[in-house]
Order: C-alpha cells, then sequence, then structure tokens
C-alpha cells in the first residue's frame, strides 16, 4: 500500500466498504459461509486509512 498514491487507496477504500456492506448483507439473511471474512475486511480498511493518513501529512 506504500507505493500507491492518495486517489488509488481511495478508491481502495471505497471498494472495500461496498464490499463490507454486501458480506453485512450476506451475515443478516444466513447467506455468509464465513463471518470471519467481515473481520478481515475491517482490519484491511483500518490498514488503507492508515495509509491515507500517512500519506496527507
Amino acid at each position: 500500500m506504500k507505493d500507491k498514491d492518495l486517489s488509488e487507496l481511495k478508491k481502495m477504500l471505497s471498494e472495500k466498504k461496498s464490499e463490507l456492506f454486501e458480506l453485512r448483507l450476506k451475515l443478516k439473511t444466513m447467506q455468509l459461509t464465513n463471518p470471519s471474512q467481515i473481520a478481515m475486511l475491517r482490519k484491511d480498511i483500518a490498514r488503507i486509512n492508515t495509509a491515507i493518513s500517512a500519506k496527507k501529512d
């Protein structure tokens, strides 16, 4: 993630957030087979947010 620029990171962030939304819907409708995917995705989002804040400084 260090080699990506700010616009790429923001694009990745929006994609991950929409993916998280889809997984949460699947969880509520009992279609999600691996609930740990949500935790992994949340950690990815946190990593991207950290990279974005580091690029802004």
